[in-house]
């Protein structure tokens, strides 16, 4: 498992994720950005940097960016580098519930995964109530 920091959260490539390497980084940095941990305006690192910092190809990073562009969520400039569009954080009262609700889940010891499987089975189980 590769990962990379760079003072506001870390990004983690998994092999054993069934999503490739690109959608891992995009949907980690994605969720950084949502969350507040990256602000408006906050400089990502270099694509050539944070590839060498997961052991990835540089392509692979840039696919991940290029994506988070088209999204809206960052912008990219040649001489300023890729920075965080405004207006990207969720402000919700939910979201503390959700940090809460994961901080409990790696409390008792859940991975990401079986933490999803069981939203997924509230969230059809509401739908269907």
């Amino acid at each position: 498992m590769a990962a990379s920091g760079w003072g506001v959260g870390v990004i983690v490539i998994d092999p054993a994720n069934q999503n490739g390497p690109s959608e891992q980084i995009r949907a980690q940095i994605a969720a950084l950005i949502y969350s507040g941990a990256l602000a408006e305006d906050t400089k990502l690192p270099t694509v050539r940097q944070l590839a060498g910092d997961l052991r990835v190809a540089t392509g692979t990073v840039a696919r991940a960016y290029k994506e988070l562009e088209a999204a809206g969520m960052v912008r990219t400039g040649r001489a300023n580098g890729t920075k965080v569009n405004a207006g990207q954080t969720l402000e919700s009262p939910l979201l503390a519930e959700v940090r809460d609700l994961t901080l409990d889940a790696q409390r008792a010891g859940l991975g990401l995964e079986e933490l999803q499987k069981m939203v997924e089975a509230a969230w059809n189980s509401s739908i269907s109530q």
